[in-house]
Formats: C-alpha cells, structure tokens, sequence
C-alpha cells in the first residue's frame, strides 16, 4: 500500500465500508475506539489500525471526547492515517465516555485526521460538529436503515457539493477515480447574516478553542450560536480551530454587547473585544450548557462590576490574521516578545513583593547577609541576633580575617525577612530566563521552551542581563522553529519535539552565546547601566521620567506599557538608586490613569455613560493598586479624547518622581507597598499632581464634544 496522504479536498469523508450500525464491539470505550480504528483501516484509509487506535485512545487520555445526548466524537491527528476520514458506528449497547450528563453514548463518530491535513479537511471535520449539536441530525442517524442512508446524511452536513442532483448515496461516497467538481468548501464558522442587527437587539460574540482544534471547538461554537436563537438575540461565535481561522466581521463586534470566551487554548485576538463585558470559561461548558452562558453574558452587560476583557491579552496574539505563516515577522516577532514580558511578569512581581516584605521585616542590612551567611544555621527555636561575624577566605581556602555585620533587626523579624528576601532573590532569578524560555516559546511552541531558558541563564553567566535573554530567547527560537520544519523521516518525528529539537538548539544557540555573544551583549547591559545612572543623576533624568510616563498610559496594558514596564523591572536586579527611581516612576505612571477617569466621572457624571460612572466607582482602588487595565472601559468607549489625557497625566507623573528622587524597591502594589517606596510624600504628589491633570483634561475634551453633539442635535 502506497503511503500517501490524500490532502485533496474533493474525496469523500465518509463511505459505506466506514459505517457500522447496531455494533457490539465491547463495553469500554478503548474497544469502541479500536473497532472503529479497525474500521477504517479495513476501508484502506489507514496503514495500522493498532496505531491509529493507540493515538485515539492517547487524546482520549487528555480529556473525554462524550459530549451530552449521548453522543461521543474521539478524534485524532495521526501519522496512520492516510485519507481523511469518518468512521461511525452506532452501537446496540450504549458505552459510557465520559459525558457532562452522565448519559453513555450509542452514536459514535471517530474523527481520523492525516498529520498533515490541509485547511479544507478540517472545515469540512468542524462542519460535522456543528451538525451534531442539532437534534433532528442525531435522530435521523439514529432511526437510519442502512449505511448508505448514513453517509448521505453526513455527506450533506458536510460535503453537500458532493451530492450532485440525483447522485445516490454510493456515488457520493465512492472515491472518485476521476476529478471532482472544483466547489469550494463552505466556511466552517456560521456566517454573518446579511442584514445587520437591528439597532436595540442585543449583540454577543465571542471565540471558542480546543487542544486539537477540530471537534469541541465547533461544537461549542454551534451550541452558543443556538442558544442564542433560542432566545431571540445575534450571537456569532469564531471557531479558532486548526488552520485558517474565519474571523468576525471587526463592526460586528465593535457593536457587541458582551463576549463568550469558550476555550482551553489561549484566543487569538483577545485585543479586539477590550473592554467588553466577558465570560470566560472552558470549551466543555459552552458544550454541555451554552444557554447558561449566554444568559450570565447578558446579565453582564448591565452589571458594573463584570470582568472585562483586557488590553494587551497575555501571549500578545494578534487581531485577525489569518494564519501563522500569513503574520509578517515583525508582528510574529512583537508577539513572542510580548509572550515573554507576560510570563516573565508573575516572577518578578512575586519576587519583588517578597523581597520589600523581607526589607519591610528585616531592614535593607538583610541584604548584605546575602551569599555570606546561611539562613539554615537558624530555626524558630534558635533565632539570629544582632551580630554576624564572615570568615574570609581565598580559593584555597586559607583564613584572610573577619568582616563582622551588625544590623538594627534580630529575633523573629529578621528571621523571617530574611527567609521572605531569600524567597524573593529565588524567584527573581527566573526573571531573564522566564523572558528567554517564553520568547522562544512564542516563536517555536513548546520545543522552544527548554533552550529558551538555557538562554535566560547563559545570559546572565555572561553578564549580559535581559539584553542577553531578549536576544538569546529570539535566536533560540528561530532556530527551534527552523528545526521542526524540517522534514525528516517517520522513526524521527517522535523525538524531534523532546530530544533534538532541543538539544541542537541548546547546543548551536549556547554555543554562540558563550564564544560569539556573550561579550558584546554584556558591553552593551554594562553601559545601559551606566547610561541610565547618569541619567537619573542628571538633568536628563526629568526627560525619562516623561517618556517612562507617556509609555505608561499610552495603551494601559498593552504592548507598550509592557515595554515601559519591563525596562522597569529589569533594572531592579542591579540594585541601585537609580533603578529604583525608574522604577517609582513607572509604577507612579501607571496608577494615574484608573485615578483620573474615577475622578472625573464622579465630578462630571452627566459626561460618561450609567456604565462608565458604576465603573469609576471602582477604578479608583485599581488605580491605587497599580492596575492601569481599570481605565480600559473608558478609553475603549472614547479614546481620542481619554487615551491624550492619561499620557499627559503620566507624563507629569513621570517627571516629578524622577525631579523628587522618589524609589520603589517593589515591582507592583502601588499605595500599598508604600513601606517599599522612598519619598513617599513625593511618590503621592506627583501621582496627584498627575491625576489633576488628566482628570481636568478629560472633562475638558468631553464636555467640548458633549457641547458640539447638542449643537448639532439642536
């Protein structure tokens, strides 16, 4: 037998050899699942139907594939398979699989995918997912007297340009020896209707995604969509499945009143839904209640309180391209750096907090026990005092004398601070490498991960810093991705991913970290350093703190907050004033926005929507916890006026902190970390000297439009 993979898209999925009614094949579902392997094998559509069932039951492992109705769909992408198929069987004694309703299944569908199947298979695999979420379809299969009238059921649910006028059911599932009409297939996502929605109908939209893309992603996609019918409101649903992605009509969703997020992948494209009410859940849950879903969504629009999608989602994923090797390398770039500040971040707020707390107990003198003594000399029961006396010595070991260390903290306090500083140190160490292994990630997926962090840490031997982890992150990378591009034999692809993926590029990447790189990079992190301190020290420093602020407010979350955020944190590990100066300011910064639309919705109500007023009586405790994502309803609704505002503000902010010589040792917290922040006075004058500013303005540019939008009523 020729192995071949058929990625034509005119072949038929389904046949009469793949069908097998009334069967009793066990009463487990790995026999059901190696029957139908057996199936389609036998059909000639797979070369071993033992390893096409072993990977089957492999994703059956990761989750259920029984959805309720008592229906079951398992499905996998298999090297076995060599033409895209449908096998079913309905079965004369119900197997469980594990469905939400506890009901076993009778009507089973294996969805057997090639490894490398094209776009056109796996619409025509989503088409079928949507139909079974429809009861006649179910019914219809059920009460079916003969395969043949099964597989012009399912030809018409998913191949209807298959069925000629007057074919029958053989010449439709017959693999056609000629060419088949050139018809292409139907999009896999319901489409758009061709008339808007009237102007006072409730709008929801939303994206599904599943780990295998294929089958609960579009089943939940239809299942919201039905629910919503079913109560009288538009509800479009994008299926983010494997390959092209039919994306929403961007003015539908601009008109959206609340979003459904059904997914255990993270969704492409967060970014344009912003500031929309959302739900967001787990792909299962739109399966197996959608119309609970869709009824907490419109509950959402009118609650003030309901989470909001953020600007700038985690992963950096962009708006509507249609697919990975359609997204210029710039944009693919920005994306996985982007991916990296956002797994880097949890460390280095972690770390951080843990480390003021640590000063907060012990005192800043904690920090010069660092290296020298050991926190396990001590027990709750033998706490440390005052004095610490260091033995030090050359590499041979020979005594050299004593450095004695006297801190103003001892007992309790100091013990645990300087286990809460130990913590912090520990965890801010992953800082460079968290940045590095989820670059590489971003670009490579997970083969990427392992040199990714290789790289994090040889940039820090080398004394190149996170110059050194931005740089060895993207070359680690690139190469990961050009490695699993590769086409290579059969008996290899399965250690690609786990072995040689990893260890080529851990080997060509570090090596050229360590002989070519390391040195320059390091030269370039030095006098970044430098230049920086100079800068605070200097007049130039005011100039920083205004662009550290315009960065700041700018896209509140966005890509470049998050730049201005990690030159931020970065530069926390060097330990130095001027660190923590630009540290200050850029906290600072990013409190002013949240602030400032809380006070001026509250001084001037009548300008902002009954939402925006409900959402400024909370956005000022976001604000004063350094969460700038809390003015995103408001610069969503109205940016050219609130977005100009909020920079201006930051850019005050910015200013006066660096001007004041105000520190933060802290990453995040805001108002309250206060303990960590020198000039605190200051740290709390140019915030509202900041808030002053952009809350003025706003009620200024909203009441000059507020005034040109009567006029023109009048």
């Amino acid at each position: 037998m020729t192995e071949t993979i058929d990625t034509g898209g005119t072949a038929p999925l389904i046949t009469p050899e793949l069908v097998a009614l009334d069967a009793a094949p066990g009463s487990d579902k790995s026999d059901v699942i190696t029957h139908l392997a057996g199936v389609v094998a036998g059909a000639g559509r797979a070369d071993a139907p033992e390893g096409l069932a072993s990977d089957a039951l492999a994703r059956e492992a990761t989750a259920p594939t029984g959805i309720p109705g008592g229906i079951a769909i398992p499905h996998c992408r298999s090297e076995h398979v060599l033409t895209a198929s449908l096998g079913f069987a309905r079965l004369a004694e119900p197997v469980d699989f594990g469905a939400a309703d506890g009901q076993a299944a009778d009507l089973i569908f294996m969805i057997a995918a090639p490894a490398g199947a094209d776009d056109m298979h796996l619409k025509l695999l989503a088409k079928l997912a949507r139909g079974l979420m429809r009861a006649d379809f179910t019914d219809a299969l059920r009460s079916a007297g003969s395969a043949e009238e099964v597989v012009r059921m399912v030809t018409e649910q998913v191949q209807p340009e298959l069925l000629k006028d007057g074919a029958s059911a053989e010449e439709a599932s017959a693999p056609a020896a000629a060419p088949a009409p050139a018809a292409a297939p139907a999009p896999a996502a319901a489409p758009a209707p061709a008339v808007a929605p009237a102007g006072g109908e409730r709008v929801i939209v939303g994206a599904t995604s599943c780990p295998t893309g294929i089958a609960h992603t579009f089943m939940a996609a239809e299942a919201l969509e039905q629910a919503g019918a079913e109560r009288g409101i538009t509800v479009r649903i994008e299926g983010q499945g494997s390959g092209k992605i039919d994306a929403l009509d961007p003015e539908l969703i601009k008109r959206a009143d609340a979003v459904v997020f059904a997914h255990d992948l993270p969704i492409k494209g967060r970014e344009r839904f912003a500031g929309k009410p959302v739900i967001d859940v787990g792909v299962k849950a739109a399966v197996n209640d959608a119309g609970r879903l869709i009824d907490q969504a419109l509950a959402a629009i009118d609650d003030p309180a309901a989470q909001r999608v953020p600007a700038g989602a985690a992963g950096g994923q962009g708006a509507a391209e249609e697919d990975e090797g359609s997204v210029h390398w710039a944009r693919r770039l920005q994306r996985a750096v982007m991916t990296g500040v956002s797994y880097m971040i949890p460390f280095v707020a972690a770390g951080g907090l843990l480390i003021a707390l640590g000063f907060l107990l012990a005192g800043y003198d904690v920090a010069n026990l660092y290296g020298k003594f050991s926190i396990t000399d001590y027990s709750l029961t033998n706490l440390p005092g005052h004095e610490f006396v260091h033995t030090i010595t050359n590499s041979a070991g020979d005594v050299l004398g004593t450095e004695t260390i006297t801190l103003d903290r001892s007992g309790l306090p100091l013990y645990l601070g300087w286990a809460f500083f130990l913590l912090g140190k520990a965890a801010m160490g992953f800082l460079v490498p968290a940045l590095a292994g989820y670059i590489a990630f971003g670009l490579a997926g997970r083969p990427g991960i392992a040199p990714g962090f290789a790289m994090g840490v040889v940039a820090e031997a080398v004394g190149a810093g996170f110059i050194g982890g931005l740089i060895g992150g993207i070359l680690a990378g690139y190469f990961a991705a050009w490695l699993a591009g590769l086409g290579v034999p059969r008996w290899l692809r399965g250690l690609m991913p786990v072995v040689v993926i990893p260890l080529g590029t851990t080997l060509v990447v570090g090596g050229l970290m360590y002989l070519v790189l390391g040195r320059p990079l390091a030269s370039i992190m030095t006098g970044m350093q430098n230049g920086l301190t100079s800068m605070s020290e200097g007049g130039a420093s005011i100039l920083l703190g205004v662009i550290l602020g315009l960065m700041m407010c700018f896209d509140l979350g966005g890509p470049v907050n998050k730049a201005a955020y990690l030159f931020g944190t970065a530069g926390l590990a060097a330990n130095t004033t001027a660190s923590f100066e630009i540290m200050a300011a850029v906290m600072a910064s990013g409190m002013v926005p949240p602030l400032a639309v809380s006070v001026a919705s509250f001084l001037r109500p009548r300008l902002f929507t009954k939402a925006e007023v409900e959402n400024g009586r909370s956005a000022w405790l976001l604000g004063l916890s350094f969460i700038s994502e809390g003015a995103i309803p408001f610069a969503a609704a109205d940016p050219l006026r609130v977005i100009p505002a909020t920079m201006a503000g930051g850019a005050v902010t910015g200013a006066l902190t660096m001007a004041l010589h105000v520190g933060s040792r802290a990453p995040h917290g805001g108002l309250f970390v206060a303990f960590a922040i020198t000039n605190v006075v200051g740290f709390l004058l140019a915030i509202l000297a900041g808030v002053v500013v952009t809350s003025a303005l706003v009620v200024v540019l909203k009441g000059l439009g507020h005034r040109k939008a009567a006029a023109v009523a009048a």
